[in-house]
């Protein structure tokens, strides 16, 4: 499908390391720098940690299309970007996903100046179950660590499992709901496992922790014939609520999937250049 689109990844300089995970597997991280050659030790740049979506059960940081708009973003932004391969489900469950994803931002936090970034400059980022991802990191981060997060990037992001946030409003009525909805719990059922009490456990859906003070500001992107929309519009309450500066975008007549689709779709062209200024605002992050 990548060829046949022409899709195809930019020459820009990438290295892989392996992270260990405490009590869970090991986790490949790989680090994409913005030029051909690798930025050299203490050159300060910004950084982006960042989370594939794919269900949970399939995609990762070796299918063109992920790696190929990782590396356009660290080229068009200028900056860094640590992308985590973590476990897909069934074969691995939670907690191994978001403890995975947490180790990759511990290391890249405390790797930053050898990865020519800078650890007052990180950014933590996520799509579709990568950004339930990147919201649970913010808040381990925050119960765990507190290191500094500039803004964390989540793009129709999944953050309640319960599915008690799914917003139908917008699916074309010849997809009835109730087989979203089944498709839905079949992934999370994979994800989590039988136990439905798991899916309301913060590290799961982030939209349902108690709190929601102290997290980083945050871009929340949302699709309009997107079920997640719900999710995605209800964090951006929730964080506002909270006093976190929040700002949710919800593109009109985009899928779930269509924001992926750079130099296809115009509204993923700017929805990239979007991105793109936000990422780049973290170089202000340093003069302030």
């Amino acid at each position: 499908m990548s060829a046949a689109l022409g899709i195809a990844p930019p020459r820009t300089a990438a290295e892989e390391h392996i992270v260990p995970v405490d009590g869970h597997p090991d986790v490949r991280v790989r680090v994409y720098w913005p030029g051909e050659e690798r930025t050299p030790p203490g050159a300060g740049l910004p950084v982006l940690v960042y989370f594939y979506g794919g269900g949970f059960t399939i995609a990762g940081i070796d299918w063109v299309s992920w790696d190929a708009r990782l590396r356009t973003r660290a080229r068009d932004a200028g900056i860094v970007i640590v992308a985590a391969d973590y476990a897909h489900a069934p074969e691995q469950r939670f907690p191994t996903q978001p403890e995975q994803c947490w180790s990759a931002f511990e290391w890249t936090h405390a790797h930053a100046a050898e990865l020519g970034a800078s650890r007052d400059r990180i950014a933590v980022g996520g799509s579709s179950s990568g950004g339930d991802l990147a919201a649970a990191v913010t808040l381990m981060n925050r119960d765990r660590s507190a290191h500094p997060i500039a803004f964390q990037l989540l793009e129709n992001p999944a953050l309640d499992l319960t599915m008690g946030h799914v917003d139908m409003a917008g699916i074309d009525a010849r997809m009835p709901g109730v087989i979203v909805r089944a498709a839905g719990r079949n992934l999370v059922r994979q994800y989590l496992g039988d136990d439905a009490a798991i899916a309301r456990r913060p590290y799961a859906s982030p939209l349902r922790a108690a709190s929601h003070a102290g997290l980083p500001p945050t871009l929340i992107l949302t699709s309009e014939l997107d079920p997640l929309r719900g999710d995605g519009e209800a964090y951006a309450r929730a964080l506002s609520a909270a006093g976190v500066p929040v700002t949710a975008l919800r593109f009109v007549g985009q899928t779930h999937g269509s924001l992926g689709s750079t130099g296809f779709v115009p509204a993923a062209d700017v929805a990239h250049r979007l991105i793109v200024a936000q990422l780049r605002t973290l170089y202000e992050e340093a003069a302030a």
